[in-house]
């Protein structure tokens, strides 16, 4: 989703930079604003018993990211952290429902966005129950893609690397390089400089 930075401002919205590795907010944290991508890149996250990290979902521009708990009286269950530096737009709780309620509009898409993401994160819980690593990863890439205007093939170039895919869809990073390089042998994917365009 991502809302006019005009219409965010005239709403008493602030603009803040994060560090690399700083916690834009952390599991157990009472949801207090929205937050939109400027600049940089965003890792949604969080640990289990053992200290082992599970990745939910990568941002980056012009996207934004614990809108859908604004909605319920719940604490994060995951953490928001900048993986390169970063600038976040923030409204807060009480601004961002008095604008959805001053504009219907935005509203409605932010509604389309959350049903949109959903829909995806569904699809990719399944392709994650594959034992077939490529189908895990087509699934995460399918999932990325969905959210950039252009669907043509090759468009979308990925922003992650190869250890985050594994990451994100449980695989030795080993696998993911070996099924990488059969889907550009397939002509699925195209490698320009170690970057994946899919």
């Amino acid at each position: 989703m991502n809302i006019d930075e005009k219409i965010l401002r005239s709403f008493g919205s602030q603009t803040r930079e994060y560090d690399a590795k700083e916690f834009i907010f952390r599991e157990g944290d009472s949801p207090i604003s929205y937050y939109q991508i400027v600049s940089g890149t965003v890792k949604i996250n969080n640990y289990n018993e053992d200290g082992k990290e599970f990745i939910h979902n990568i941002l980056s521009e012009n996207q934004s990211f614990g809108d859908p708990m604004l909605f319920v009286q719940k604490t994060y269950p995951m953490n928001a952290i900048a993986l390169t530096p970063c600038t976040i737009i923030r409204l807060p709780k009480s601004d961002f429902i008095n604008m959805l309620n001053e504009y219907p509009k935005t509203s409605f898409e932010m509604n389309a966005c959350l049903s949109h993401r959903l829909y995806y994160k569904l699809i990719m819980m399944q392709n994650m129950s594959s034992n077939n690593p490529q189908v895990r990863v087509t699934g995460l890439l399918d999932f990325f893609k969905s959210f950039h205007e252009d669907k043509s093939r090759f468009a979308f170039k990925v922003q992650l690397t190869r250890q985050q895919i594994a990451d994100l869809i449980g695989l030795r990073v080993e696998t993911v390089i070996r099924v990488l390089k059969r889907m550009e042998q397939n002509n699925i994917i195209k490698i320009e400089n170690h970057k994946i365009f899919y």
